[in-house]
């Protein structure tokens, strides 16, 4: 159990190390024009906001420290 709360926590510290410096991002489509069974899509990459890596560092750094300090 000890191990899985430091192996979480260190994953969750480095995706949101990983958004905070803007390298995170993810695709998005939207229909613009849709006729019958025809349809006109557009993808956009978007950037991952910010507030979710630093909630990713928080939680990650919480959860690595409660691992190294449960005792058991």
């Amino acid at each position: 159990m000890r191990a899985l709360l430091i192996v979480v926590g260190l994953a969750l510290l480095a995706g949101g190390i990983w958004a905070i410096f803007g390298h995170g991002s993810y695709q998005d489509t939207d229909t613009l024009v849709q006729i019958g069974s025809a349809k006109v899509t557009a993808t956009h990459d978007k950037a991952i906001p910010q507030w979710m890596g630093i909630a990713g560092i928080v939680v990650g750094a919480v959860l690595t420290l409660g691992g190294f300090l449960k005792k058991g």
